[in-house]
This record gives structure tokens, sequence and C-alpha cells, in this order.
């Protein structure tokens, strides 16, 4: 083993971020090489800074007027300098501070610095080799994204377990603290929570949320060690009243001992860039210190830096900026009060037609909703929809149809909805 990474392992001993890494993030580390060093002589190299792999003139990163012209506003640096490792520090500490401030739990909570990851699927994947391997599966609900089983079971070799997410029209507590407790026979459990959840839309009440908090202490209490993987990557999307408004990270953080919880969120969704591929990574646990945190995060940088290098820089360059705009909240209130029209308008559409082949499972936010389809394989009805009617979704399984309502303008709604419940029916016949 690298004497590096055996110097973080060294400082995570006796962590729960320690006791929960995998056989690579055992291995992993951040080299000092070209970057370390780099990094030393942006600080000291008041003659000359001869380390980094770019064309500098009078002190500025160069830029092609071809590209620049298309961001004049932007500084050369801005645009194609490269970002550190972990990301712009002026990015990473606004967006700790929003967090704050959209979780008013978190006030006053010790969590790390977030790290700025090139995707939330790429923080997820970072996680994966973090904490998952062949001995140690990743828990998740089911339905779930088709893209946690690509990281886990393809690309970790890890098994990927599930329980069921819905029980008379709301979260299966039942399932989930059975679940969890098969998984801590083993002594440790890592579990994704995904609020508002793809590819249902669903998001919990304020009671299921206290009862899910309730769930994972009363395990970590029996002294299971419990990583709980937040994806955010909808935060905020809520269109109900009784949902749980804040990241259940806000109060796992400190929750126990333990626990080990991490926040994947980001802009993508939250501020409507999702091509801008920029998302973060965060860390809480109750006795973790800034030495440890460190530590994981230099753990969580080697993985950058061996897969991508850094995450890219104008994303965040602009994105800074956008934080900083006056009229960005009021900007992003309409695009979720339009999001949350169509929302309504599906809801409507749903609560108004029944079906022996489609039913609905719970949705209340997000982009999407998904349909249980009995009786007939989802990937017939995709086929047919698509080819006969115009109609895009998703078979998640052959079981499940996701529609994302986000996609479809608010007048099509109605119409594209009649399609679907037709066309299935029509096949049932």
């Amino acid at each position: 083993m690298n004497p590096l990474a055996q110097e973080l392992n060294d400082t995570l001993a006796g962590t729960i971020a320690g006791e929960l890494l995998s056989d690579l993030g055992k291995r992993m580390y951040f080299p000092r090489g070209i970057i370390a060093q780099g990094g030393e002589a942006k600080k000291l190299g008041y003659m000359a800074n001869a380390t980094i792999g770019m064309t500098v003139v009078n002190g500025k990163p160069a830029i092609l007027e071809a590209v620049h012209k298309n961001a004049p506003d932007l500084s050369s640096a801005e645009l194609v300098a490269y970002s550190p490792t972990a990301g712009n520090p002026d990015l990473r500490a606004a967006w700790k501070e929003s967090l704050s401030v959209k979780n008013p739990s978190l006030k006053g909570k010790s969590f790390s610095l977030p790290v700025v990851v090139p995707g939330l699927t790429a923080g997820i994947s970072y996680l994966a080799d973090l904490f998952v391997d062949s001995t140690k599966p990743l828990l998740a609900a089911n339905p779930s994204w088709d893209n946690y089983s690509l990281v886990i079971e393809t690309r970790r070799g890890a098994e990927l377990h599930q329980f069921s997410m819905f029980k008379d029209g709301g979260f299966n507590l039942s399932a989930f603290e059975v679940a969890l407790a098969e998984e801590a026979k083993s002594g440790s459990v890592r579990v994704l929570l995904n609020f508002p959840q793809n590819p249902s839309g669903y998001s919990p009440t304020n009671s299921e949320a206290k009862q899910i908090l309730s769930i994972i202490k009363a395990q970590a209490d029996k002294g299971t060690k419990i990583l709980v993987w937040c994806d955010d990557a909808y935060f905020g999307l809520n269109y109900e009243d009784d949902i749980y408004p804040q990241s259940l990270f806000a109060e796992l953080c400190d929750m126990h001992q333990n626990i080990l919880a991490v926040k994947i969120d980001g802009p993508t969704k939250e501020d409507f860039v999702w091509g801008f591929r920029c998302g973060f990574l965060t860390f809480g646990s109750k006795n973790m210190t800034d030495d440890h945190y460190d530590a994981l995060i230099k753990k969580l940088m080697g993985l950058i830096r061996s897969s991508v290098s850094c995450s890219s820089t104008i994303p965040q360059s602009m994105l800074l900026r956008a934080f900083k705009d006056s009229q960005l909240e009021s900007q992003k209130k309409a695009m979720r009060d339009m999001l949350e029209r169509r929302y309504q308008l599906v809801r409507k559409f749903v609560n108004m037609h029944s079906s022996k082949v489609l039913e609905a499972l719970p949705f209340n936010s997000g982009y999407f909703m998904s349909f249980h389809v009995n009786g007939l394989d989802a990937e017939v009805l995709r086929k047919t929809l698509l080819t006969e009617k115009g109609i895009g979704t998703i078979s998640i399984d052959s079981q499940t149809l996701r529609v994302a309502f986000s996609s479809v303008d608010e007048d099509k709604i109605a119409d594209v909805y009649a399609e679907i419940y037709a066309s299935a029916e029509a096949l049932a016949k």
C-alpha cells in the first residue's frame, strides 16, 4: 500500500469513515505530485510558476479570441484555466453556506466542506469506489434509478440490495426496517435514500421522515456502522404541504457516532443547469474532526485526480457568478412554479382516471411519476407509445413505466396521459 494511503488510513483509524472504507477506498490517496506541487508553487513561486501545463502570458492563462468572444464577461482564468482537484474554493464555500440556508437544522453543526465532482452521477460512482466492493453491498429502494445498478453491480462488482419502497400509498417503513436489519447482520450497512425519488417522484411526509431517521438511529444504537447516501438531486422540488422540507442529511450528519452521512447534490436540477455536470459531495458524522474530513476528502481527491483530473472550470465560474445575482431566487421560483403546475395537472388527471392496467405509484415531488404496470410488460407499452403515438417514456423494469412530466408542456399533459391510459388498456385486451 502506498505510504500516503496508509497515512490517510491512520488518520481515519477508529472513525466511522475509516471502518466503512472499501478495498479501493483503503488504497486510495492524493499524490504529492504535479497538482500538489503546483499548488505550492502557486502560493510561493513569485518569480515564475513552471509547474502546470498551461500557456500563460503576463501571469494569466492564454485564451483564443474565437473562444473568449463567446463569453466576454468571464476572464481567461474563469474560462480556460484548470480548476483545483476539489473544485473552486469560493464555490465550495458558497455551496456550504447555502446548505445551511436550505436546511436550517444544519446551522451550528460540523460537516465537511463540499467537494466539486463532475456531476452527481460521478459523485455516486466515487462513493461506490470509496465504500462499496464485492463484500459490501448497497441497499436502495425498489424501484430505483437504473444507474445505481450500473455503478454498483457492473463497475464495482458489488451487490445492489433493494426493499419495496411503497405500501398503502406511502413509504414502506416496515420493509425499510426489515431490510436495514438484514444488512446489519454483517456489522455494517450502506444505504442510499433518494428524495425526491427517481423514478417515482416521491418524498417522505414529515411523519415518515421522522420514522426513517428513528429506524436508522435504532440500528446505530445497536452498534451497526451505517453509511447513508442522501441522493438529493431533485432537492427542493416539493409540491404538497406535508413533505419533509429538508434533506435527511441535516439530521443524520450529527445523529450518532456510528452513522456517516454523505449528501450528493448540486445545481444540476436545483439551478436548472443539467448539462453543466457539476455536483457536490459533503460528509458529516458526529465525532469526525476537520482532520478526519480532510483525510477523507484527500481520498476522494485521489479518485477525481485518477479519473477526470478535475471538474470543468466554466460551469464553476458561471455558477459562482449566478449565486451572486440578486435575481437568481426569483428566477428559480418561476421555474419551480412551472413544474408545480405540471405536477398538479398530472395529479388531477391521475386522480380522475382508473385503470386495471396502470397504477400510479405515490408521487408528490421532483420531475417524474411512475406507473406500476399490471398484466403487461412495461417495455411493450413503452415501445407502443413511442412507435404508434410518438410519446417517449422510460421502462425502468418490466413493471414500472416512468413519465417525466418535467419535459412535457402544460398544454400537452392531458393528451399525453390520455394516450398512455388508452394504449395500456388496448394492449391489455
